[in-house]
């Protein structure tokens, strides 16, 4: 739930249009139609995952819509459909989807925006029963909704701590900047969450009548993507929407604009609570057409040209003392009716005047010089790859993934073509694109009046904001500076210069029930792989290796934390990351280090055809890190910059009492200081560096994805094969990083918002079985499930509880809970004590047999979809090999779901919810 987005006939979808029309076509796969009442449908079948359904009702009505009286109240609605409607009374709606195996939130959800209100739901389709409750459920949400008088009182409470949620500098800023970007339309005062003073005091009746007057079929669409016969899910929208009646005597839906202007406006807003110092600058126009081919290239045209302005501005982060921390453009959406393209920077506290005055000057040195032919040729082959994967996955795409287009259809006429007609698209437009078009699509923007400017910073001494008259004139002087052409490096070597042989794998083993073959080499090196067509375009590499910042010595805890990210901001080889970047520019390939507490490795993912590059890069992880004198400085004044007001954030201050307390202040758990990045040595941190990467020997590499045994063993045999060795073994040290003992209680005061945060966290050693883990589970499941229930429905006393926490192995087997939620400050004893007290009943009575039935059935349904994911799969694999366990046993639930019994977990609750051995720290505010 965002603040901001937080004729009866069928109508058969076109066919693919010539690129010289002028309208696209939708795509064919999609079945849309259109009831007498009004109401629209678009119905796909797509089979991943397989036996699910995304099921959205898209109402167009959103804040703006609001009258004076209603202030919020297009949120609420959207609140009040989740607590009682025609055929659920109360909270039956979210208890049924819950014991059919979904997660409110994950699969239930919805979201509200200035302009429209899109209810989200997920369904399985393995019974025709489900399906047709899922439709029904959308019917209720579009004209059933009852707004019963004790559920509005209730979320009254719960949409107001939504409210208090998010208060704090950046809603304070946001305040101060609305007015001036919003100048003149009525997009500036309805602001979707609305005002506490209105959400106190709103009548039901306003409620009831924003219902009334905006939930209507004419301003509705279905949509509906998944795994199901299209003519059973047409007949039933039929059969239930087409008997609500269409709307009489019905307001008109205005469409509000946003007023151009002709001069400069300036919004400069400081809090003391600010963290980071930042200026915007938007370019804005009246929107244009969605849905045209004309449309169409433009917006293929404005992501070349941010591309390669965002691939400048971020060299230039990389360079010493540079005038910004990070910058970035491009081209969006503000509102339906305004286009803005944005040029944004973060810059250090003293930086402000340079750092604007640095990303105009880039923009003007593009305006007078253009890009360069290379620079053009990289984007187009990004862009290229890009569309090139989305069609290689168009029958692995996730339903999820499909559904925003057609919503975004219904609303804005934004084109839905499918990607098969997309991809032939580009492939014909995208090469004809020149580097004078790409100066007139700037030039459009450049030249217009209608411009704002967003300033944001720490309200401190040393933060020195310029006058609005100096951003003002900033644009002019960056008109009169003398600006040189773009000068670049690039490089043709190969990555991997020396010729390296083929070592052969010494042993190889298969498990046949899941598919996975395990590979040793000859340098001790261990390779697991599991092929698979769960995605056409995605392979997934996790290598790693015991050890970690744990084999570090104290002095030397710093210099291992960070020496993976300077070794990344260095590049790699003879390879500046800028350079590095540019070689690879139009490859679908990502990895990096990583150097944990308990283990170092690599993580990455490339397309099939890019896989020898990500081995090649795999192989350069491992030789000598390049020293940079110029990314590292650059490294640390970013870091420096970044933590400048760290301490003023209330929720920082808070995150760090929690973590220091749960680690009894353990020097390596201290938070980052000043102090500590000057410290920081790159000679030392890249000799960690070395020392980790030293060995592949005691190194599993784990592959995951799309590829084939023949096509990757080569690989294997050639680059991890001839990754160093010099046979250590090693075993991660225990550093001492334990949790206190007995109840430890602390208090934050910190904050000038009226606004609380809680986190309550259970410590203790821990049994480490598969049975007692799948316990440990279903417990913070049940806690889940329970502490909505009671504190945000029953109570209405927070938006949301978060239970989270997991057992460990290493260093020793131990297990950590935590329970965190935010409230009034008021009322945070109360609900502290009822969180005691539910835990009180589950050590008495256990959970009930219906929340237990909740639970596994959800673990079950989230296993159906788990095993069709590569992410799933390298997860599996991790585990089993981290804590010796068979990944034969982890793969099935039925069997220890069978032993998570009321009794078991109410015994799992009496020793991991210990009241004798716990932390709880509260966030208060300072007055």
């Amino acid at each position: 739930m965002l603040w901001l987005a937080a004729g009866a006939g069928t109508l058969s979808a076109q066919k693919p249009v010539a690129p010289s029309s002028g309208r696209l076509p939708l795509d064919p796969a999609v079945t849309v139609g259109k009831l007498p009442n009004g109401l629209r449908y678009y119905i796909r079948v797509n089979h991943r995952p397989e036996k699910r359904a995304e099921l959205r009702l898209v109402v167009n009505a959103g804040s703006v819509l609001e009258d004076d009286d209603q202030r919020g109240l297009a949120h609420f609605v959207e609140h009040m459909a989740f607590n009682g409607t025609t055929r659920f009374k109360k909270q039956e709606l979210v208890d049924y989807l819950e014991r059919i195996g979904m997660r409110f939130g994950a699969d239930l959800n919805a979201s509200t925006s200035f302009d429209e209100t899109v209810y989200e739901l997920q369904v399985p389709t393995d019974s025709a029963h489900l399906l047709d409750k899922g439709i029904q459920i959308l019917e209720d949400w579009a004209r059933g909704v009852t707004f019963d008088t004790a559920e509005v009182r209730k979320e009254r409470g719960v949409v107001i701590e939504e409210w208090r949620l998010g208060q704090g500098a950046g809603s304070r800023v946001l305040n101060k900047q609305l007015p001036v970007i919003f100048r003149g339309s009525r997009y500036a005062e309805r602001l979707p969450i609305g005002t506490k003073e209105s959400l106190e005091t709103f009548d039901r009746k306003d409620l009831v009548r924003f219902y009334h007057d905006w939930y209507r079929p004419d301003l509705q669409a279905v949509v509906a993507v998944g795994d199901f016969d299209p003519k059973v899910v047409e007949r039933l929208i039929r059969q239930y929407f087409g008997r609500i009646p269409a709307a009489v005597h019905a307001k008109p839906r205005p469409a509000y604009g946003v007023p151009p202007r002709d001069s400069i406006a300036v919004a400069i807003a400081t809090d003391p609570e600010l963290t980071q110092t930042t200026a915007s600058i938007y370019l804005m126009r009246q929107g244009v057409p969605k849905g045209t081919l004309a449309e169409y290239r433009r917006s293929l045209v404005a992501d070349l040209y941010a591309r390669m302005l965002n691939a400048r501005l971020s060299e230039i982060t990389q360079r010493p003392n540079p005038p910004f921390l990070a910058a970035g453009a491009g081209q969006s959406t503000l509102a339906r009716s305004k286009e803005v393209f944005s040029l944004g920077e973060l810059v250090s506290d003293t930086g402000l005047a340079r750092g604007f005055q640095a990303v105009l000057v880039e923009v003007e040195r593009v305006d007078r010089h253009g890009f360069t032919k290379p620079e053009l040729e990289r984007a187009k082959r990004e862009v290229l790859r890009g569309y090139e994967q989305a069609y290689a996955e168009r029958d692995k795409t996730e339903s999820a993934s499909l559904v925003g287009e057609y919503v975004e259809n219904f609303l804005t006429g934004a084109p839905a073509p499918g990607i098969a007609y997309e991809f032939d698209l580009v492939k014909q437009l995208v090469p004809g694109v020149t580097l004078e078009e790409l100066e007139r699509y700037a030039r459009t923007w450049l030249g217009s009046k209608d411009r704002v400017v967003l300033v944001s910073a720490p309200a401190k001494p040393e933060v020195r904001v310029p006058p609005e008259q100096d951003f003002i004139a900033a644009f002019d002087k960056a008109k009169r500076t003398d600006v040189a052409a773009y000068n670049e490096t690039v490089s043709d070597a190969p990555l991997v210069s020396e010729r390296l042989a083929r070592k052969p794998i010494v042993s190889e083993t298969r498990d046949t029930a899941i598919g996975v073959t395990r590979w040793t080499l000859a340098n001790g090196a261990r390779v697991i792989v599991k092929p698979t067509d769960f995605k056409a375009d995605q392979v997934i590499l996790y290598g790693f290796s015991p050890g970690g910042t744990s084999l570090a010595p104290d002095s030397l805890y710093t210099a291992a934390s960070f020496a993976a990210q300077i070794a990344n901001v260095n590049g790699l080889g003879p390879f500046s990351a800028v350079v590095l970047e540019k070689k690879l520019a139009g490859i679908a390939v990502q990895i990096a280090p990583f150097i944990a507490t308990y283990q170092e490795g690599i993580r990455g993912n490339a397309s099939p055809k890019d896989l020898e590059t990500l081995f090649q890069l795999a192989f350069l992880q491992f030789q000598p890190p390049r020293p940079d004198d110029s990314a590292f400085t650059a490294f640390k004044q970013n870091i420096r910059a970044a933590i400048a007001n760290r301490g003023a954030s209330p929720e920082a201050a808070f995150g760090d009492t929690v973590r220091a307390v749960l680690a009894q202040h353990h020097p390596r758990a201290r938070p980052l200081t000043q102090a500590i990045v000057d410290s920081l040595d790159q000679a030392q941190a890249l000799a960690v560096y070395r020392d980790r990467f030293a060995d592949a020997s005691d190194f599993t590499f784990i592959l995951v994805g799309s590829f084939t045994l023949d096509a990757v063993r080569p690989l294997v045999e050639t680059y991890l094969a001839n990754l160093p060795a010099i046979s250590r073994t090693e075993a991660p040290r225990d550093v001492g990083l334990t949790p206190p003992t007995g109840v430890v209680l602390r208090e934050v005061r910190k904050g000038t918002e009226p606004k609380a945060s809680v986190s309550l966290t259970f410590t203790g050693p821990f049994e480490y079985t598969r049975e007692e883990r799948q316990a440990f589970r279903v417990l913070t499941d049940v806690l889940t499930i329970r502490f909505r229930e009671q504190l945000r429905e029953e109570q209405g006393g927070t938006y949301g509880v978060s239970v989270s926490g997991a057992p460990q192995k290493i260093p020793r087997p131990q297990y950590s809970l935590s329970v965190d939620f935010g409230a009034a400050p008021a009322r945070v004893d109360q609900l502290v004590a009822l969180v005691f007290a539910q835990i009180d009943s589950i050590d008495a009575k256990g959970p009930t047999e219906a929340e237990l039935a909740k639970v596994r059935e959800q673990i079950i349904r989230g296993r159906e979809t788990e095993l069709k994911e590569n992410g799933f799969w390298l997860g599996l694999l991790l585990s089993a090999e981290q804590n010796g366990d068979e990944p034969a046993s982890l793969v099935g639930t039925a069997g220890v779901l069978r032993q998570a019994t009321v009794e078991r977990i109410r015994d799992a609750a009496r020793k991991y919810l210990r009241k004798d051995n716990y932390v709880l720290v509260k966030l208060m505010p300072e007055k």
